[in-house]
């Protein structure tokens, strides 16, 4: 059972895995283009193109990704922040990257 705002469970496609690894790689090899967050990645959020097929994906608050995670990940992105923030927990991370898939999609 999932609880969640305004029923996006129901809306958003999600999916319960065991070995994310795999199913990051079984995602690469249908020419899905994965993409992690990283606060120390080189490129930021809005220099990606997320206009194509794309998984995200978002590491535990604190901890980040695990190693292996974060090694097979396509590309890193981060989420600029400003002044004092440093980080943003996973929903709020999550949140700001899908509306700038979003607006990407929508300005082609």
């Amino acid at each position: 059972m999932a609880k969640v705002a305004s029923a996006a469970a129901e809306t958003v496609p999600y999916f319960m895995v065991t070995n994310l690894a795999r199913t990051l790689k079984e995602l690469q090899e249908r020419n899905i283009w994965v993409i992690g967050t990283s606060g120390d990645a080189d490129k930021h959020l809005y220099q990606v193109d997320l206009k194509g097929p794309v998984a995200l994906v978002l590491g535990a608050e604190g901890d980040g990704m695990r190693q292996l995670t974060r090694k097979t990940c396509d590309e890193l992105i981060s989420i600029p922040m400003q002044g004092a923030v440093e980080s943003l927990n996973v929903s709020v991370a999550s949140g700001v990257c899908l509306y700038e898939a979003v607006r990407q999609r929508q300005a082609q």
